[in-house]
Parts: structure tokens; sequence; C-alpha cells
């Protein structure tokens, strides 16, 4: 998407989406929170931020460990130490946007024209959930949520049974709606979603968990800039 319609896209974001990165991780791998850690110069959370603010939605922070609030504004989580679908659920009750979009804050390579997309694709099918796959296997996040389905992710969490991505089918299928999952490899292909550095999407979802994975991470990155 470019051009008018990329531009069409970025006003009507600001008007029925809103923007969240999910900090609330425990980060046990990494010995330290990731939402601090430096990557290409910034922390985590910095760059999860931009990302989502590049896609034209203002972004705040959800299910944050630390003190964050320098970098956005930072959704309050009664729930906080239950994973990532607690912060999901603060989040949606947080706003009246109609769709939210999700991004963890171990992300830092994935592109802003992605989240764009999926937004895209969420107001075009309808569907409760929208997300991304990669060689087959979809990504529990990004994600774009219709607010919709709030009651129910707060059931799911409530009875803590499986992860988020469990949560979100069930709470598609309760409306009777389904999971969007966009293979990103054809998005690649056809030019829809671009990489700012010209990586390929096999490294797009590259997950920050431990410090072997930030030297990988920073090793794509300088190779692409240099």
């Amino acid at each position: 998407m470019s051009g008018a319609g990329c531009g069409e896209e970025f006003r009507r974001s600001e008007i029925d989406a809103a923007g969240f990165v999910l900090a609330g991780g425990q980060s046990s791998r990494m010995g330290r929170d990731k939402a601090l850690v430096e990557f290409a110069g910034r922390p985590l959370v910095a760059h999860a931020l931009s990302i989502l603010q590049q896609a034209g939605l203002a972004a705040s922070i959800a299910g944050a460990q630390s003190d964050l609030a320098a970098f956005a504004p930072v959704v309050s989580d009664s729930e906080a130490g239950r994973g990532p679908l607690s912060g999901v659920c603060a989040a949606l009750a947080s706003t009246v946007a109609r769709y939210a979009g999700f991004l963890s804050v171990d992300l830092p390579l994935l592109p802003p024209s992605l989240i764009v997309y999926l937004l895209h694709d969420a107001r075009i099918t309808g569907n409760a959930v929208t997300i991304a796959s990669v060689a087959g296997f979809d990504q529990t996040f990004p994600a774009v949520i219709d607010r919709a389905v709030l009651s129910d992710l707060q059931t799911a969490l409530e009875v803590g049974n499986g992860g988020c991505f469990a949560a979100f089918q069930d709470a598609a299928a309760s409306h009777g709606r389904a999971i969007s999952s966009v293979a990103v490899e054809l998005l690649a292909q056809s030019a829809q979603v671009t990489h700012p550095q010209g990586l390929a999407p096999a490294h797009w979802f590259l997950n920050i968990n431990a410090a072997e994975d930030l030297k990988r991470a920073e090793k794509l990155y300088a190779r692409r800039i240099a």
C-alpha cells in the first residue's frame, strides 16, 4: 500500500484505531526488563512505539514491568503478571477506538507497513482478530483486534484457559467471526508490505528474548543499513 491509498489509511487510523506496545513480559531469559534493552542505540520500547507511530497510530504502553511513562502513556493493568492477555484486555478497556493494534516489545525488525496492512485487512474483512503468518506459522503478534471481543477476552483471562492465541480463537468464534491470517511472504512479493532496511520476511519476527537474539538482530540491522 502506497501513495494516496496509504495516506488515506493513515488518516483513518487516527480516527478508528489505537496502538499498544505490550511490555509486560517477565524477561527471564534476558535477565532484565526487555523494554529497556538497547537495540541500535535505542531501548526496545522506543523501537516498538516508533513502529506503531509510523503506521499512523497513537501509541501507548500496556503491561509495563518498569516505569516507562517517559516514553509514552502507560495503561494501568490490575492483572499485571498474568501474561500478555492481561495487557491486551487492559488496553482494549482503555480505548474507545474500534480497532487496537498490538505489538510486543521484542520485535524491533517488524516493518510499520505490516501494521498498516493488518489494519486495512481488518476493516475490509470485518474479522475479530487479524494476524500475520510467516513460513506457514501464525504469529500471535502483531495483532489487530476488534474491541467488540473485549468481554470474551476478559472471560478467557479470568478462566486462565490457554494463552493469547487460544483466547483470540475462542473470542472470534463466539462472535461467529474468524481470525484473519495474512501470509507476509505474499505481501512482500506483491510489494504491499516493504521493509525499510530491505530485510526478508523470515527475519521480521525475530524475538529478542535473550542476549544471543539481540546480537543476531544487531548483525541483521547493521548489514542492511551499511
